[in-house]
């Protein structure tokens, strides 16, 4: 399985709602490193998983209507903790329909898997990673 990884961040405030929170139920601030890895069996006529300036630019796109955002004033996160977890499905997501529209450029059609790691400090990160169909 052949991989290629593409890095960006993205700057957030959002509070979580229930006990499990403690003082992150008050409104705070992230900094996400956002990474996406693009996995495929085998690599393109080019010798590339996917054009790492196409995934990057794609990446920029999904982070854009996020960063510097208040997640909890979002219609689409209404009612939902956006745990970094969370955030790393919808990530996921977004990416994934990218690859399928065709913005990773030629050779994205073969990309299989899809992970999303968000790191929120050097010391916690989570990812979700799933096929891309």
């Amino acid at each position: 399985m052949y991989a290629v990884e593409v890095r960006d961040h993205v700057m957030i405030a959002h509070s979580f709602k229930g006990a499990l929170f403690g003082p992150a139920q008050g409104l705070h601030g992230a900094t996400f490193v956002v990474d996406v890895a693009f996995f495929r069996d085998s690599l393109t006529a080019d010798g590339v998983v996917v054009d790492i300036g196409r995934a990057g630019e794609a990446l920029k796109a999904v982070l854009a209507p996020l960063n510097y955002r208040n997640l909890d004033d979002l219609p689409e996160f209404a009612g939902r903790n956006t745990t970094t977890e969370f955030l790393c499905g919808h990530i996921h997501g977004a990416m994934a329909a990218a690859a399928r529209a065709g913005a990773l450029g030629p050779g994205g059609e073969g990309v299989s898997r899809i992970r999303v790691t968000l790191h929120e400090s050097h010391l916690a990160r989570a990812w979700f990673e799933a096929p891309v169909a």
